[in-house]
């Protein structure tokens, strides 16, 4: 299982950071109306929560005192490369969390906001969220890129291309991002 979530982690992040990577800066931090967060906000927040969530997991709950959640959700940032290395700092953690573990330990029990979890729930739990939010981020900027975007995905019209190219290879078992990871890197 944990080969597997940080395969997937792996992948919602470089989603992400394609996305990003096809808007201006300014881009970043455009609302769409006043209760909108902007791309640069969400990274913000998630980074918040991956350091809260993934530092020190079986020593102390996962919502630390230390985190102002609140203040997550206003715009402090000036530039991109600001907001790209909190965004990255976050990742790392959890990263670097996930690469310390053992699968004995996913039985193990940790805390977030003082419900108890198996780190295999707390894994689950954190991928929907992080997913959730990087969902957002593509659909964000490809409002953005609007007739410049490029497709992360199978672009329109384009599947049964993809089909042909999939069934065209030798049939073997693997992880099925195995080629996606590999194709953006």
């Amino acid at each position: 299982m944990l080969v597997s979530a940080i395969k997937q982690f792996t992948y919602y992040k470089q989603l992400s950071d394609k996305a990003i990577n096809q808007i201006k800066e300014e881009g970043l931090f455009h609302q769409f109306h006043n209760n909108d967060n902007s791309i640069a906000i969400i990274m913000k927040h998630m980074a918040g929560n991956m350091k809260s969530r993934w530092t020190n997991i079986f020593t102390e709950d996962g919502e630390k005192p230390w985190r102002n959640r609140d203040s997550e959700f206003e715009s402090s940032f000036k530039t991109k490369d600001e907001c790209i290395l909190v965004w990255e700092s976050g990742w790392k953690i959890l990263f670097d969390t996930l690469g310390s573990l053992q699968e004995s330990d996913l039985d193990r029990i940790i805390y977030i906001r003082n419900e108890g979890m198996t780190v295999s729930d707390a894994i689950l739990r954190q991928m929907c969220h992080y997913s959730y939010h990087c969902g957002q981020i593509v659909f964000k900027c490809k409002q953005l890129a609007e007739e410049n975007w490029i497709s992360l995905s199978i672009p329109k019209n384009k599947s049964a291309d993809y089909n042909f190219k999939k069934f065209d290879q030798i049939r073997e078992e693997k992880h099925y991002l195995d080629s996606l990871l590999e194709e953006g890197s």
